[in-house]
């Protein structure tokens, strides 16, 4: 059993390596067909017929061509063999000149016809109609009377077209091509041969004759085909250039270094449509040459591939093969960078200070819970204060997307995280100053508070119209890297700037403008430690800062290199978001450090700091439990004092309007024993002739 088994495989592996040696074998021998016919149509080319013609008078190929654009031939051809084997072929001249210039050769790729009528037995020519068309001769075709063979004696078989009489009709002679698969055919095209006598390159159909029950031939029919005006296109095939009129059997035999150069079909390059070379070796993309500005002439390339054969040359491997050109490069002329170059040390120390100051960030997020019971940060609104860090350490992180060469996604990051980072951290902020310009803007007595709720409420709508347009502008036009140069013309990756870029441009502008009006409208607002004063100052900042980094790319460093755009988005970053967070939290750290964070700011307890001008709506809380009998002794002195003021406001227009009625000296209100108003002050003394009521 294991015998049988092991003779079983051995026997499928020789099957199986002897197919892959024939069709090796197979390619192999189609390649030098086409090799071998090549250097045939080169010989014919330039030879200008001198020992072809003398020798031979027939060059033929050893590849064959596509027949069927001839098929309408073939068909009339098969017609009249098929008549005259029912009618006889030696005993109808009438017939066979009809046939021949009526129906074989009026057709216009025909350029001539003949048909021979063979003694079966012998062999021997009895009869011959030829006709053919000569050169550029107008009208119709003429019967040559002189046809090379004589009457009697056997055709010689050199013919290309014949086939010899002993064979058996049955019989592939290796003039012809083999038929197509699944097609019957009454004759055999011979492959493609030069013709001295018409000096044309020609494909002849042959349908021999046989004689009823009997071995030979009865008669023989012959036509040539002119095949001079089909082209040779040594190059690959390609649909968008091909063309029906090339012969697709030697598609693909150029001599062009695949990996450098790249064939291209120049049929104006010979007047001749049977040549070879012509095509032009262009330097493909990234490739080029210091010879002939990496474009090569097909013949020269030819005979450099001949000779390189021959091992009496080297200059097909030098001179038509293109070299590579310097990384990134796309064109070039020779070894010169198209790239720009990264400065990698430098990018990563400014990386890291960037990844520092993330987890400062971070840290100090945590800081400030710790101490979130502080009144430093109690009335500035913890929940507000995280949410600025948070959006600071999302603009830092905008470094981390353009460090390395940009892409698909890094470019997604870079737009997520500058936009939002911005986003986030200025509207946090402006929130805060927001409420202090409502407040400090009431006229009235009624007392406006907003709690942190109510503005968190506010805030959610402007985050998610800024989720949504992110959102959508990856999904629908995702961020994509493009090409730009420096000022050197070196290449490198920046993200594409488009109207998505410039539609949110002008809503930051817009949203930047609208933060500047509140800062101004709170300029002279007091608060708790005087936050909404650094407030403003950090806001200025940010449109200040972004104002000038979009003038230094535009006007000052339109084509800087990736480094020095990196340092200025680096210069940005700092600029706009370490001085937000130094402006914003530095005094409340400052304050914590010397052990004043929950202690009221000086300043603001002097100047009567209401809740109403808090940044989270909480007033001056006091410290120690109040004294009620104090305060009430000091609330009840307050009213005498106000009372007293009505009184003396009430008689000093009483006087203004009576200026008969004089105050008696000593009297309760006379001018020495009264502490005048100071808005009636200068009225009493003298230094205004008009009354309160009129100043």
């Amino acid at each position: 059993m294991e015998k049988s088994f092991v003779w079983k495989f051995r026997t499928f592996a020789i099957v199986i390596t002897c197919s892959f040696v024939l069709s090796g074998g197979n390619a192999l021998v189609r390649k030098e067909n086409v090799e071998s016919s090549l250097e045939s149509i080169h010989d014919v080319a330039i030879a200008s017929l001198g020992d072809l013609c003398v020798t031979k008078q027939f060059d033929s190929l050893t590849v064959p061509l596509d027949t069927s654009r001839f098929e309408p031939i073939r068909q009339k051809a098969d017609l009249a063999a098929t008549l005259l084997q029912d009618l006889g072929v030696a005993h109808h001249n009438g017939l066979q000149d009809a046939l021949s210039k009526n129906l074989i050769v009026a057709d216009k790729s025909v350029l001539s016809a003949r048909i021979l009528a063979i003694n079966a037995s012998t062999g021997s020519l009895i009869n011959c109609a030829w006709w053919q068309k000569q050169g550029l001769d107008v009208g119709e075709p003429k019967k040559l009377a002189d046809i090379g063979m004589e009457i009697g004696r056997r055709p010689n078989a050199d013919f290309p077209w014949y086939e010899d009489a002993d064979s058996s009709p049955g019989v592939r002679s290796p003039k012809f091509i083999d038929s197509p698969p699944n097609v019957a055919y009454k004759g055999w095209w011979t492959f493609p041969y030069y013709s001295c006598s018409s000096r044309k390159w020609l494909i002849s159909y042959s349908v021999p004759i046989p004689a009823p029950g009997r071995r030979g031939l009865k008669g023989f029919l012959s036509l040539d085909v002119d095949v001079s005006h089909l082209e040779i296109n040594q190059c690959e095939r390609h649909r968008s250039h091909h063309s029906d009129n090339e012969i697709s059997i030697f598609h693909g035999s150029h001599k062009c270094h695949n990996y450098t150069t790249q064939c291209v079909y120049r049929p104006f390059l010979h007047k001749e449509s049977w040549t070879r070379g012509k095509y032009q070796c262009v330097c493909r993309q990234g490739f080029y040459s210091e010879y002939h500005n990496g474009v090569f002439n097909g013949t020269l390339v030819e005979i450099a591939w001949s000779e390189y054969l021959r091992s009496s040359s080297n200059a097909w491997e030098i001179v038509f093969r293109c070299r590579k050109c310097a990384p990134g490069c796309h064109f070039c002329k020779d070894q010169s960078p198209c790239l720009a170059t990264y400065h990698w040390p430098f990018r990563v120390a400014l990386l890291s200070i960037s990844i520092i100051c993330v987890m400062c960030t971070i840290i100090l997020i945590l800081y400030m819970y710790k101490h979130r019971k502080l009144k430093v940060f109690k009335v500035a609104s913890p929940i507000f204060l995280s949410i600025t860090l948070l959006g600071c350490a999302t603009m830092y992180l905008e470094m981390a997307a353009i460090f390395p060469i940009l892409d698909q996604y890094s470019c997604i990051a870079t737009k997520w995280t500058r936009h939002l980072g911005f986003c986030v951290t200025y509207t946090a902020l402006l929130m805060k100053t927001w409420r202090v310009s409502l407040t400090y803007r009431v006229k009235s007595a009624h007392k406006v508070k907003l709690t942190d709720k109510q503005l968190l409420q506010w805030m959610v709508p402007i985050l998610l119209v800024m989720l949504i347009y992110l959102g959508t502008w990856t999904l629908s036009d995702t961020p994509n890297a493009e090409d730009i140069v420096d000022n050197n013309d070196l290449r490198f990756k920046q993200c594409m700037y488009n109207w998505w870029d410039h539609s949110l441009a002008i809503g930051e502008v817009l949203f930047l403008a609208w933060g500047i009006r509140v800062c101004y409208n709170v300029r002279n607002a007091e608060s708790l430690y005087n936050e909404a004063r650094l407030i403003s100052y950090a806001i200025y900042n940010i449109a200040i800062v972004n104002i000038m980094m979009i003038a230094f790319h535009l006007f000052i460093f339109p084509r800087a290199g990736p480094d020095i755009k990196y340092l200025l988005g680096f210069i940005r970053t700092q600029l706009s978001t370490s001085t937000t967070i130094a402006l914003v939290f530095g005094p409340k750290i400052i304050r914590v450090l010397r052990g004043q964070g929950d202690q009221w700011d000086s300043r603001a307890r002097s100047r009567g700091v209401t809740a109403s001008f808090s940044l989270n709506g909480i007033g001056l809380v006091p410290e120690e439990a109040p004294d009620l009998y104090q305060e009430n002794e000091e609330l009840k002195e307050e009213i005498q004092k106000l009372a007293a003021q009505i009184e003396f406001m009430r008689i000093v227009h009483m006087e203004s309007n009576n200026r008969h009625v004089k105050p008696k000296s000593g009297g309760y209100f006379s001018a020495q024993n009264v502490v005048h108003s100071p808005l009636t002050k200068g009225y009493v003394l003298g230094q205004s002739s008009k009354p309160p009521d009129e100043l």
